[in-house]
């Protein structure tokens, strides 16, 4: 019971941060809360290894800018938060997260199949890309920023997401 009623508050407190967030901050900095925040709720192969943790966005220059400034050089566990930007799937290299904006959607399926299967959450931007195979996208329901979770692509991508951020999302 206990276990539930914490689920229950992240699950609460992340979506009312998310909710204020979009209220009073640019959407760069909503968007770049949540990226962060997912990383929260996912487990890697081989997380405990020391290193760096990547998170590579594609595309927004913004988004960019933000995660590096927020985040860049902090610890998570035994690894260091590093902030790179990609202008194409060319130059992607190994990455846990990769974040691809809307901009660079059509890029998509390279970007994709270059990072299936190594352990890499991939992010999203634009209608349609949850069902194609992002890990995560995000999806404006109501005037609201939400996020469609793809299980099926998760698992594809070796990984694993706690029960309190699926119960956030909009399955897919």
């Amino acid at each position: 019971m206990k276990t539930l009623k914490t689920l229950f508050i992240a699950a609460l407190t992340f979506v009312s941060a998310a909710t204020f967030a979009q209220e009073s901050r640019p959407m760069h900095e909503v968007y770049s809360m949540m990226v962060f925040n997912f990383v929260k709720y996912v487990q890697w192969p081989e997380q405990d290894k020391a290193g760096d943790f990547v998170i590579a966005v594609v595309g927004n220059n913004d988004i960019y800018n933000t995660l590096n400034s927020w985040y860049a050089g902090k610890a998570k566990g035994a690894k260091t938060y590093v902030i790179k930007k990609f202008n194409s799937a060319a130059e992607i290299t190994d990455c846990q997260v990769v974040f691809i904006d809307k901009s660079k959607s059509g890029e998509f399926e390279s970007i994709n199949n270059k990072v299936k299967g190594k352990g890499t959450l991939v992010v999203t931007d634009r209608n349609g890309l949850g069902s194609k195979g992002s890990c995560i996208n995000f999806k404006t329901v109501d005037e609201k920023l939400r996020f469609e979770l793809n299980q099926q692509a998760i698992n594809a991508s070796n990984l694993k997401v706690s029960g309190s951020l699926s119960s956030m999302a909009i399955l897919i």
